[in-house]
C-alpha cells in the first residue's frame, strides 16, 4: 500500500474517533478499540494479525500501567479516607500564615494531586478556600486559583498521577526523568498560573461563595495524622523511582548497587512500598480494622478501572499503527517536520484536547501518534522525559465547556461561562505554555 493512502487512513482514524467520542458520545475505550480495529483492517492486515495486535497492544500496556494505576489509587485513597489531605492543608496555612495563604493552597494542591485524583483533591480542600474568602472578604478566586493550579499541575506533570504514566509507558519514557523534568516545568507553572494569576484575577472578577454550596468543614473518625508522615509518605516513591535512574548515571551496569537500587526504585516496587505504608501507618495502626481497610481499597479501584481501560485501548492504538506500517510512514513524515519533536508532541496533543475535551483522551492519542517518530528519530532517556512533559502540556492548554473540569470549578466558584473561561481556562493554558517553555528550554540540554 502507498505512503499516501497509509497517510490518509492515519488521518481519517484520527477524525473517525474525534467524531465517536464528540458526535456520538461514545465512550473513549469503546471508540479507540473501533478506530484500532478499523485501522488495521483499512491498512490491508491479515484479521487474524488485527486481533493479535489488539491483544499484544492491551497486554503489553496494561502490563505495567494496571499496576501502577491500581497502586496510585489506593494509595490515593488512605491519604483522603484518614484525613491526611485536610492535615497538608492545615499545616500550610498555618505555616505560611494568612497573608500568604495563596501560597500555601498552591504548594497543598501540588502536594495532594500526587496521590489524590485533581478532582477529588479539590472537592476536599474546597471548604478551606470558602472559609478564607468569607474571613478576609476577598474574591474566591484569590485563593481558588492557587489551589486549582497546584493541583492542575501535578496531575498532569508527575507521575504517579495516571496522565504522565499512561504516555511514558505508551512511549518508553523512565519515570524517574518524567518526575525530575516534571517538578522542574510543575513549579514555574504553579507559581505563575497560581498565586500571581490568582492574585491579578481576583481583583478583576468579584466572587462570593456561592449560596447553594454547603461548606461545613468534614469531621473525620478519628485524629489527623501529622503532617510529616504525610508529607513522607507522599514523597517515598517518588524518591526512591528518583534514585532508580540517579544510579543508572551514576553506578556501572552489573553492580550490586544499581541492581538492588533498580529494583526498589522500579515504580511497580516503589508504589508498593508507599501504598503498604499506608494501609499500616494511615490505616491499621490507626484504629481501621483490615476489614475497613480492605474496603477502602477496593472503593479506590472503582475510578481507577476506567483510566486503566482508556489507557490500554490508547496502547492498542499506537500498536496498530506500528504493525500496520502506517506508523512508520507517519514517523518520517512528523520526523521531516521543521518543528521540533517537544513542540510537535505538544501541538498534537494541544488539538486532540481542544476537539474532544478528556485530557486522558488527548495524552495517549498524542502518545500514540508520537510514538513512531521516537522511533524514527531515536530519541531516548531524558529526551522521551521531556517528551511526556509536552504531551502533558499540550493535553492541559484551553480547557473549555467539552471538559468536565470546566463544569466542576464553573459550579463550585459560582461563575458564568464568560467568567469561567476567563479564569480556568486562562490558568489551564498558562499551566500548559509554561510546562512547554521549559521542556523547550531543557530540551537544549538533552536533546
Amino acid at each position: 500500500m502507498s505512503s499516501t493512502m497509509l497517510i490518509l487512513i492515519a488521518v481519517a482514524g484520527i477524525f473517525g474517533l474525534l467524531f465517536l467520542v464528540i458526535r456520538t458520545k461514545l465512550h473513549a475505550f469503546v471508540s479507540l478499540m473501533i478506530v484500532s480495529l478499523l485501522v488495521g483492517i483499512a491498512a490491508g492486515m491479515p484479521l487474524g494479525e488485527v486481533i493479535e495486535t489488539v491483544e499484544s497492544g492491551m497486554g503489553g500496556t496494561l502490563g505495567f500501567v494496571a499496576i501502577v494505576v491500581g497502586l496510585g489509587a489506593m494509595f490515593g485513597k488512605m491519604l483522603e479516607v484518614s484525613g491526611g489531605v485536610e492535615r497538608l492543608a492545615q499545616s500550610l496555612l498555618s505555616k505560611f500564615g494568612e497573608d500568604n495563604s495563596q501560597w500555601a493552597l498552591g504548594v497543598a494542591g501540588f502536594l495532594v494531586a500526587i496521590p489524590v485524583f485533581f478532582d477529588v483533591g479539590f472537592i476536599i480542600l474546597v471548604p478551606i478556600v470558602y472559609g478564607l474568602a468569607k474571613k478576609t472578604g476577598k474574591s474566591l478566586l484569590h485563593y481558588g486559583i492557587p489551589l486549582l493550579a497546584g493541583l492542575a499541575v501535578t496531575h498532569s506533570y508527575i507521575p504517579p498521577t495516571p496522565g504522565p504514566i499512561a504516555v511514558a509507558d505508551l512511549i518508553g519514557a523512565d519515570l524517574g526523568w518524567v518526575i525530575f523534568f516534571g517538578i522542574l516545568a510543575g513549579i514555574p507553572s504553579m507559581l505563575i498560573a497560581g498565586p500571581l494569576f490568582g492574585r491579578y484575577i481576583g481583583k478583576r472578577i468579584d466572587v462570593a461563595v456561592p449560596d447553594y454550596m454547603d461548606f461545613e468543614e468534614k469531621e473525620y473518625e478519628k485524629d489527623l495524622p501529622s503532617f510529616w508522615m504525610i508529607t513522607s509518605i507522599i514523597l517515598v516513591p517518588l524518591v526512591l523511582i528518583l534514585v532508580n535512574t540517579a544510579s543508572t548515571i551514576i553506578f556501572p551496569e552489573g553492580s550490586t548497587v544499581r541492581a538492588i537500587t533498580t529494583f526498589v526504585g522500579n515504580p511497580i516496587v516503589a508504589l508498593t512500598f508507599a501504598t503498604l505504608l499506608t494501609f499500616t501507618l494511615l490505616g491499621t495502626r490507626r484504629g481501621y480494622s483490615r476489614q475497613e481497610v480492605q474496603d477502602i481499597a477496593t472503593k479506590a479501584l472503582e475510578p481507577a478501572g476506567i483510566i486503566i481501560l482508556v489507557t490500554g485501548a490508547g496502547g492498542v492504538f499506537k500498536e496498530m499503527l506500528i504493525q500496520s506500517g502506517v506508523g512508520d510512514v507517519l514517523g518520517e513524515m512528523m520526523a521531516g517536520s521543521p518543528l521540533p519533536p517537544i513542540l510537535l508532541a505538544f501541538l498534537i496533543a494541544a488539538i486532540v484536547r481542544v476537539a474532544q475535551g478528556s485530557a486522558t483522551v488527548s495524552m495517549v492519542t498524542a502518545a500514540g501518534l508520537i510514538s513512531p517518530v521516537i522511533d524514527v528519530t531515536g530519541l531516548e532517556g531524558p529526551a522521551l522525559g521531556l517528551i511526556v512533559i509536552s504531551i502533558a502540556a499540550g493535553a492541559t492548554v484551553l480547557s473549555h465547556v467539552n471538559d468536565s473540569g470546566f463544569w466542576l470549578v464553573n459550579r463550585f466558584f459560582g461563575l458564568d461561562v464568560k467568567d469561567t473561561l476567563k479564569t480556568w481556562t486562562v490558568m489551564e493554558t498558562l499551566i500548559g505554555l509554561v510546562g512547554l517553555s521549559v521542556a523547550l528550554i531543557l530540551g537544549i540540554f538533552f536533546i
